[in-house]
């Protein structure tokens, strides 16, 4: 979802290719011998395969003007700064609380949780105390780059899953101005057509449903 929202923020011809992970298909060889940690998304280019979600945004930046600092803009730091904290930090964190089972025993995955909550909540408002102009990016322009839409859709996970802990386990009523950013990058147009194809419902972010994409499973 991150990564297709970048392509279509950048206009950049791409081709979305279904995992079934009903089915276990990214444990598959044929998805393995893309990314070997059986772990989506991946993206094939011109330079090989690209896996971790922050590596491909960063390749994508790199690559096309627009979406984050380039190198020699004196703001690239600051961005890449965000940019590992929300994939080390943050997205790292929700990985944890919705998958407890992969990192540690399962009668401690219960304590591993709660821990994780606050941690999370204290990472989201780590992202909130970024947001100095409500009418602002992360970074502080006008134009979303990839922490903006890294960060939404943190948020939007962070709604709907576990399906197992507690209902508002991460208080985003919090997080004003996060919600009003989620609330904006909803009204891109290429966010928009990502809505569609992945059947997000009209507020992916601020105010998030279960995807019910009309092709494929989106469990």
């Amino acid at each position: 979802m991150i990564i297709r929202i970048a392509l279509e923020i950048l206009g950049a011809p791409y081709e979305a290719v279904l995992v079934d992970r009903s089915v276990a298909a990214q444990q598959a060889p044929a998805y393995l011998s893309l990314n070997p940690l059986g772990m989506i998304p991946a993206l094939e280019t011109p330079d090989g395969v690209i896996f971790e979600t922050g590596a491909i945004l960063l390749w994508l930046a790199d690559r096309h003007a627009g979406i984050f600092p380039v190198s020699d803009d004196a703001a690239r730091g600051e961005g890449l700064k965000w940019l590992f904290f929300i994939s080390n930090s943050l997205h790292a964190g929700l990985r944890q609380m919705f998958y407890p089972e992969k990192f540690i025993a399962a009668e401690h995955a219960a304590k591993l949780r709660d821990g994780i909550a606050q941690r999370s909540q204290s990472d989201f408002a780590q992202i909130e105390y970024l947001i100095v102009d409500p009418e602002m990016t992360l970074l502080g322009g006008a134009t979303p780059t990839i922490l903006d839409i890294y960060a939404c859709t943190c948020l939007r996970w962070a709604q709907l899953y576990p399906t197992t802990y507690a209902d508002n386990w991460v208080d985003v009523e919090t997080f004003p101005a996060l919600r009003a950013l989620a609330k904006r990058i909803e009204l891109l147009q290429s966010v928009q057509a990502v809505q569609v194809a992945e059947g997000l419902g009209p507020t992916p972010f601020s105010n998030p449903i279960y995807a019910n994409p009309p092709v494929g499973s989106a469990t």
